[in-house]
């Protein structure tokens, strides 16, 4: 291959277990940030509106929302991981340590934990475990992700198979608030609901729809410095399975999680990932519709407790009917997103 000083990203064939990547461009996160994030997803949670607020409940100042924090890491890994995927698939074993505060610089580093090739020759699947770092390299997130990647060439002899073997959820005793939840005021979140007003297998309808448009999600996959081509390049796509470009799905899942708030309002905080599917495309125009079911329950401290939560999106399908899968044990032709995470609330 002819040397270019161009980065053509990695391919399948470039992904060995246990190879490193530094990811380029550590980003300083400002209130400004969060502000233009606010306004990209409609996330009206007081924890992230009001430093009052947060530091009433025991936070240092207005903390980042982790879901912020999270593509901003995600966004340094495009380059070297996703720049040539066909579909990021999942996610797992994701775990915020600790909260990221305004001004904080993150940067990202992964490791390759697993590769198979696909049936068809052409791309493969690639697991790698990432890790957001400060400026000082202590780590304040880290997550496992999988991802459907082209070939290089087709007739490339396919590795052996390395297929990592991830928890199924993150555990209780890993979670991490960093904040007592002290002097939380349910009229200032919005909420009256704590951790004793819900119960185990409850099902929640988000009501509120919000429509996607085109400059908003690439201002949003631009707030990030996600590069991947799909999200961008219209004139690639346009000879693509979908014939058009893809909105990132971390866009499905933070405007999906900003309108969680209607039901869920004082589960702020979200502390772990557990796992993650995208079950469907999404594009400029569509509205995306949310309901969340609760999975589990774990009490955290005297103040403050956990939900496990599935959080489920869909486009163009209000969720009063609750949809998932159908008949056939696939994903309902409307689901964008299947996503289960632990988010701290406060306790009574």
């Amino acid at each position: 291959m002819p040397e270019t000083k161009s980065n053509p990203g990695n391919f399948f064939e470039d992904f060995h277990p246990g190879r490193e990547l530094v990811h380029a461009t550590p980003l300083t996160l400002s209130e400004g940030d969060i502000a233009l994030y606010r306004a990209l997803t409609g996330s009206r949670q007081a924890l992230y509106s009001s430093a009052p607020f947060a530091r009433a409940a025991g936070f240092h100042g207005l903390p980042v929302d982790p879901l912020l924090a999270f593509h901003v890491v995600f966004g340094k890994t495009v380059p070297d991981i996703s720049l040539n995927a066909v579909a990021n698939l999942g996610y797992g074993e994701g775990r915020f340590l600790r909260p990221v505060y305004a001004g904080e610089t993150l940067r990202a580093v992964s490791e390759v934990i697993g590769r198979k090739e696909n049936s068809n020759g052409r791309t493969g699947v690639v697991w790698v475990r990432t890790r957001g770092l400060d400026s000082e390299d202590a780590p304040v997130m880290s997550y496992v992700r999988w991802v459907m990647v082209h070939k290089r060439e087709a007739a490339s002899p396919a590795p052996d198979p390395v297929v990592p073997d991830l928890a199924d959820a993150v555990t209780p005793d890993e979670l991490v608030t960093g904040a007592d939840y002290g002097a939380w005021n349910d009229d200032l979140s919005g909420s009256p609901h704590r951790y004793e007003d819900y119960e185990i297998g409850e099902r929640i309808d988000h009501v509120d729809g919000m429509c996607v448009e085109e400059a908003e999600h690439q201002t949003a996959t631009r707030l990030y410095q996600n590069t991947a081509r799909v999200h961008f390049d219209a004139h690639a796509q346009k000879d693509s399975r979908f014939g058009r470009r893809l909105i990132y799905g971390g866009v499905v899942i933070s405007i999906a999680r900003a309108l969680s708030f209607n039901g869920l309002g004082n589960a702020c905080q979200m502390l772990a990932l557990n796992g993650g599917t995208h079950a469907g495309p999404l594009f400029a125009g569509d509205t995306v519709y949310a309901w969340s079911e609760i999975l589990d329950k774990a009490e955290l401290g005297d103040r403050v407790g956990a939900l496990r939560l599935r959080l489920v999106a869909a486009k163009d399908h209000p969720c009063s009917d609750f949809p998932l899968r159908g008949e056939d044990g696939r994903y309902a032709p409307d689901v964008l997103l299947d996503f289960d995470y632990w988010a701290a609330i406060p306790r009574r």
